[in-house]
């Protein structure tokens, strides 16, 4: 694993993608300050200040592993929430892979698929995670539903060891989890999901669905159940 460390940059993801063909497997591009940061559905991340966590993972597994690439963010939201538990905290994964603290968001996940002429070559996994944010700084944020992992334990957090630690947590079991897909991540995502049997409402492109969350499927899906009717949803937004 080779980690690139850079002062600042717009997107680590974006230099990851520029980037690509020369950058091995399992690279890491880690930036001190990202100024174009983007999680899912093109929204911005917000830099919350030095001392927060903005990497990206070069990834290029085999095209036969497609089946569980499709469910990366959740493998890595899992990781996440097991990593915030070390901390003595209780993690709530809000479907599909943002994790929450005290319902409040904590980190983001954005997988981007690479292709070639069409043809699959890997993918780049973006994470952000607030580490070290000021009361002031969470104020001058229009989103008031965010937290940082140094206000929830009221102690400044080393970035370095914290990457160094969710690095070697995905790795660890990631071959494991490319062999036997998202029913090897099932139970410990179920067990965080913070939705289950309560009623929500999401939006799946112009169209709102709502229901009683009962469950994801193997593959990750989300499973709503509204007048004894049951609705898989691939993909949505929840509000």
């Amino acid at each position: 694993m080779q980690v690139l460390e850079l002062e600042t940059i717009d997107s680590t993801n974006l230099y990851a993608k520029n980037n690509f063909a020369s950058l091995s497997d399992s690279s890491v591009i880690h930036a001190l300050r990202q100024s174009s940061g983007r999680g899912r559905f093109d929204r911005k991340w917000v830099d919350l200040g030095e001392g927060n966590l903005f990497l990206s993972i070069v990834l290029k597994p085999s095209l036969s592993y497609m089946d569980s690439i499709i469910n990366i963010t959740q493998y890595m939201s899992v990781v996440l929430s097991n990593l915030f538990e070390s901390y003595g905290l209780i993690p709530q994964i809000k479907w599909p892979n943002d994790v929450l603290i005290n319902n409040k968001k904590i980190a983001g996940i954005l997988c981007e698929v690479i292709n070639e002429k069409n043809e699959f070559k890997g993918l780049v996994l973006g994470v952000g995670v607030n580490l070290n944010a000021l009361d002031s700084s969470l104020g001058l944020v229009t989103d008031k539903s965010i937290t940082s992992l140094n206000l929830e334990i009221s102690r400044s957090i080393d970035i370095f060891s914290f990457r160094e630690q969710l690095l070697s947590m995905f790795f660890e079991n990631y071959n494991l989890f490319l062999e036997n897909g998202f029913e090897f991540i099932k139970k410990d995502y179920i067990s965080k999901l913070m939705m289950i049997n309560k009623e929500i409402s999401i939006q799946v492109f112009n169209e709102i669905k709502s229901g009683f969350v009962k469950g994801v499927t193997d593959s990750g899906e989300l499973v709503l159940e509204n007048d004894n009717k049951e609705y898989v949803l691939t993909i949505g937004d929840i509000l």
